[in-house]
């Protein structure tokens, strides 16, 4: 009992520095958000308490964010699941590959998320003149007459953004997965195949996911919180704020009243009921992973 007293004392020893910047950069931060949520506050003057009026008018009076919630909702239904799917079929089939290629492989799928210029590729390829790359090859191939402003068309923005975003989503869930693939024992397949596996998808469903829980659901925290937080790719290609605000998203709208208006009370307001769709998003997640393999 004595080393165990002893054992469990080194631990939180060992633990300290992890919470106590956990907590100074994350919790508390959080707590100070929602706490400025409910009052008004400029940055200059004291912030005063308003109550439920930041929530009532993010709800009730902000056009331009149930927009922005729209075209959220359509980021995160789309690129969420797709960008998930494509992180672990990538990681499944590069796995499968010999240990030089698959290095190789795996920088290439996983260079774009760390490119930091790489937006410049795509406002070349979707210029709206005729040198763009995309325009020039419907001009030549007589599809079109005239060039298209792509970026500047709203039916164009969002599909557009979401093509972008799925080709960024190789990330770190990308790379968790393949770490993931990894460490399954390749023994438990062998015993597999005598109880009665019989194909790879059998294998996948029964033994490399539920070996693999940990990093599917660190994959999929980082697939909802890049869903729900596109910010980058709709400033960089489509303005800051987009073409009637066709690629306007909950973080380019808290962004908007946090670093150009300084609302900041209205900006925790929206910071927070962004921070409640990931947390709920993310249970209900978790409970899906938990039916993996049964």
């Amino acid at each position: 009992m004595r080393r165990l007293k002893r054992a469990r004392s080194a631990t939180y020893v060992l633990l300290a520095p992890y919470f106590v910047l956990f907590f100074l950069f994350t919790a508390l931060p959080v707590a100070i958000s929602i706490f400025f949520s409910f009052t008004n506050f400029n940055m200059l003057q004291a912030p005063s308490f308003v109550g439920w009026g930041n929530y009532m008018r993010l709800l009730l009076d902000d056009d331009i964010f149930i927009i922005a919630v729209r075209n959220t909702l359509i980021f995160a239904v789309i690129t969420g699941p797709i960008s998930y799917l494509m992180c672990f079929m990538f990681a499944w089939i590069i796995n499968e590959l010999p240990p030089k290629l698959r290095s190789v492989m795996t920088l290439i799928f996983y260079a774009p998320s760390i490119s930091g210029n790489i937006f410049f590729i795509w406002q070349v390829f979707f210029s709206s003149d005729r040198q763009g790359w995309l325009n020039a090859f419907l001009l030549n191939a007589g599809f079109i007459s005239t060039a298209i402003e792509w970026l500047n068309t709203e039916a164009y923005v969002l599909p557009i953004l979401i093509l972008v975003q799925l080709w960024l989503s190789l990330g770190v869930g990308f790379l968790a997965f393949i770490a993931g693939l990894q460490t399954v024992d390749k023994s438990l397949y062998e015993a597999a195949a005598v109880d009665g596996i019989r194909n790879r998808w059998q294998e996948l469903w029964f033994i490399t996911l539920p070996c693999m829980k940990p990093q599917l659901m660190f994959g999929a925290v980082i697939q909802i919180t890049m869903a729900f937080s596109v910010s980058e790719v709709s400033i960089q290609l489509a303005g800051f704020p987009s073409v009637n605000y066709a690629g306007h998203t909950v973080a380019t709208h808290l962004m908007d009243f946090g670093t150009h208006r300084f609302e900041m009370g209205y900006a925790s307001a929206i910071a927070t009921v962004l921070f409640l769709a990931m947390i709920l998003t993310n249970k209900g997640v978790q409970r899906l992973l938990r039916k993996v393999g049964s």
